[in-house]
């Protein structure tokens, strides 16, 4: 996704536990992961302006992980069937020789019609989104599997909302169109 800005970059892989907490809320969690994974960077890149992303499915109050298998990703979908999901995508910019920091948080609001179980796994097994959180993989055959999606950043489902990503770097000094 970086690739649609004129920026020259480079990914790692950062090092994050990216278990919650007993009783942490959704937005706490993407929240503190995106500045874990940045920070986690930034330490060994310290002049290096790093974004550090995570995205959470939040259904009924509760987060909703990465499945991990064709059976979790099943009772996931099952469980969002003619319900509303939101999505928190996070990201957090930090350069710590500039001491600057940016974070921000976009809610994606979707609501997944009656599915039946064939076209559940019909689903999963076009798109395999065993390492997306809510077992939705928006960028390829997922929508087929909604009523409405709403957000202020249609880039955010993805897990990285690119408007505000483009206000931040703008903040951090980087020229953008």
């Amino acid at each position: 996704m970086l690739e649609r800005f004129p920026l020259e970059f480079g990914t790692v892989a950062p090092e994050a536990d990216e278990t919650a907490r007993p009783g942490e809320l959704p937005s706490a969690l993407v929240r503190r992961l995106a500045l874990a994974k940045a920070r986690a960077v930034s330490r060994t890149n310290p002049a290096a302006v790093v974004i550090g992303s995570d995205q959470v499915a939040e259904h009924e109050g509760r987060i909703v992980g990465k499945p991990g298998s064709l059976e979790n990703a099943s009772r996931q979908l099952a469980a969002f069937s003619g319900r509303t999901v939101n999505f928190l995508s996070a990201f957090t910019l930090v350069c710590e020789d500039e001491k600057f920091l940016y974070e921000r948080t976009v809610i994606t609001e979707v609501v997944f019609r009656e599915l039946k179980d064939d076209e559940i796994q019909r689903y999963l097994a076009l798109d395999r989104p065993f390492d997306c959180a809510g077992s939705f993989r928006s960028e390829a055959n997922g929508p087929a599997l909604l009523t409405r999606m709403s957000s202020t950043d249609p880039t955010a489902i993805m897990g990285l909302p690119m408007i505000e990503l483009a206000a931040g770097l703008r903040m951090a000094g980087y020229a953008l169109p």
